[in-house]
């Protein structure tokens, strides 16, 4: 699966109250999940989907070009800095959680061509692209999964496109 016409650029806040950007997770494969904290369904799964694929894969964390998984707000009114860490530190601690601006956040998403809508049913949900993506050590796109991939396909896929091959 090749990757979609993405940017991939970002300039955001982490969960620690840094300004961070694309460039600053440059030499880590970047595993980049859009979602928000109080979504009930759709994105706890994907963050317990992606911990999954990363805890079947071990040795990609501590390589000499380690995964780093980030997940980017689409709701940046409500997800903080700490409402992120905080949400982050108990059940996905491997993420570190982005946000910013409701400007800044459009922008990263536009830059993956991620669409996040408020629904109409006066819900506090809100309907957005869930797509993972695998950003190389230059920060380019290397590699996207759909919702439908499962834990085991992400992590296969992780350690085949992770692991450097040999020249020949």
């Amino acid at each position: 699966m090749s990757a979609p016409p993405i940017r991939a650029t970002y300039a955001l806040v982490d969960h620690h109250g840094r300004a961070v950007t694309e460039a600053t997770y440059r030499g880590s494969w970047q595993l980049v999940q859009f979602g928000f904290t109080h979504c009930r369904v759709v994105c706890p799964r994907a963050l317990a989907k992606l911990d999954s694929a990363l805890e079947q894969a071990p040795a990609l964390l501590g390589g000499s070009a380690p995964v780093v998984a980030l997940y980017v707000t689409v709701d940046p009114e409500r997800d903080t800095p700490e409402v992120m860490r905080a949400f982050l530190a108990d059940a996905h601690p491997r993420f570190t959680g982005l946000t910013g601006s409701a400007a800044q956040v459009q922008d990263a998403a536009a830059a993956f061509r991620v669409f996040a809508r408020p629904r109409r049913d006066g819900s506090d949900q809100i309907r957005h692209t869930a797509i993972t993506y695998l950003l190389d050590p230059d920060g380019r796109p290397a590699h996207h999964w759909p919702d439908t991939a499962d834990a085991a396909t992400i992590a296969a896929d992780l350690a085949r496109l992770t692991t450097p091959h040999p020249v020949t």
